[in-house]
């Protein structure tokens, strides 16, 4: 348990929940903080064999919280973004890739609206099962900020250049079948089943053999990893210094 993330546990099943309802779960750098401990927890811990993650109500998370105060002049906030932007994308691909490495199989119980990073963060789990009024999108670009390269990268794996640059460039949002569709999202439930679902999924997963599980997981996804790193160093001259 943090101040920011609740962790509770039925036996080999773990729910990670965001737990920031009055600023909609945003991804503040405690937040990320938290979460990255838990994290660390989880793969530490060899009875939990299954992680759900969600939000706290009504929504998932409505993406990165900037955290500036309202009585800086233009200019200040201006170079408080940059430098804000920095250390968020640095906190933020760290325990992306935290999340993506666990052992455990992870399922995302999507309960409302995942915004940018918010939308970043489900691509990190196995599974992605959503609430019927859930909607998704990263409006990024229209903000004036370039899209994390944790999150660039995973919509290319999963979907391909030609749909990622749809969904980042034009900044739309996206309803749940939408996404069920692009292959971004594994099912779509009505809301108020979404959690009983999410853990009769996981008890699908725990009821098989957890070492087979957990090699294949890590086989499969270093089959379809570009490496974080080196696209960064492919793009740094394209992407907008802090």
């Amino acid at each position: 348990m943090t101040d920011n993330v609740r962790l509770d546990r039925d036996g080999a099943l773990a729910t990670v929940t965001l737990n920031r309802p009055e600023r909609r779960n945003s991804l503040s750098d405690a937040m990320l903080t938290d979460l990255g401990r838990v994290v660390t927890e989880l793969r530490d811990d060899d009875t939990t064999r299954v992680v759900i993650l969600t939000g706290a109500p009504p929504v998932f998370s409505a993406g990165a919280d900037a955290g500036l105060k309202s009585s800086m002049s233009a200019e200040e906030r201006r170079h408080a973004m940059a430098s804000r932007r920095s250390q968020f994308r640095r906190l933020f691909e760290r325990v992306n890739t935290m999340l993506e490495g666990l052992e455990q199989i992870t399922i995302c119980a999507v309960n409302g609206h995942a915004v940018g990073g918010g939308w970043g963060l489900t691509l990190a789990c196995d599974f992605r099962i959503a609430a019927a009024e859930a909607q998704f999108w990263i409006p990024e670009v229209d903000l004036g900020v370039p899209l994390g390269v944790a999150s660039t990268t995973r919509f290319v794996r999963l979907i391909g250049p030609a749909r990622a640059k749809e969904i980042i460039l034009e900044c739309r949002r996206y309803g749940a079948e939408e996404a069920r569709a692009l292959g971004l999202v594994h099912r779509v439930v009505a809301g108020n089943d979404l959690m009983k679902y999410s853990r009769e999924y996981a008890q699908v997963m725990l009821a098989k053999p957890f070492r087979p599980l957990a090699e294949m997981k890590a086989r499969i996804n270093a089959i379809a990893r570009t490496a974080v790193p080196e696209v960064n160093a492919m793009t740094e001259g394209f992407l907008p210094r802090d």
